[in-house]
């Protein structure tokens, strides 16, 4: 149950830094999109030079990761759809005004429209899983990794 509180107040005290940075308004979001107010991504640009230091730190030693677990970062494969996935994405965030970190934020902010994305994030994914075929074994499931629909979740 503690770890369910943690996680709850983590992504809490992320809604409301994504809120703070004003991630969550539509006009700042069509703004970067358009070059006309670059904020937005000054604030991704620091969070991106933070995690960067952050990884080196972890990588190298310096720091250790919680609960001393050893860090292990491998490189992801490129698969072929990544472009077009990519593409998608960029094109739902620019017209949609939302991400799933911020549609998730402005449901907190009770905002019909990150109401509306995050249903439409929801149904992406179950028809994703729907019309995907589960490995017959724990074994082929562990060896799609990150991209498997039947992976196990993080016991809570």
């Amino acid at each position: 149950m503690t770890r369910i509180l943690s996680f709850l107040s983590l992504g809490a005290l992320f809604g409301f830094l994504l809120t703070r940075a004003e991630a969550t308004e539509y006009n700042r979001i069509a703004g970067m999109f358009l070059f006309k107010d670059m904020h937005l991504a000054g604030v991704m640009g620091v969070a991106i030079a933070v995690a960067a230091i952050g990884l080196r730190l972890l990588k190298s030693g310096t720091v250790k990761p919680l609960g001393n677990k050893k860090l292990d970062v491998q490189k992801k494969p490129y698969h072929k759809y990544q472009f077009v996935a990519g593409i998608t994405f960029g094109v739902g965030w620019a017209l949609t005004g939302a991400c799933p970190g911020t549609a998730l934020a402005q449901v907190g902010q009770l905002k019909v429209q990150g109401i509306v994305v995050t249903l439409g994030i929801l149904t992406g994914v179950f028809a994703y899983l729907k019309q995907q075929k589960p490995p017959q074994t724990a074994e082929g499931a562990a060896q799609l990794g990150d991209h498997s629909p039947v992976a196990e979740a993080p016991a809570l």
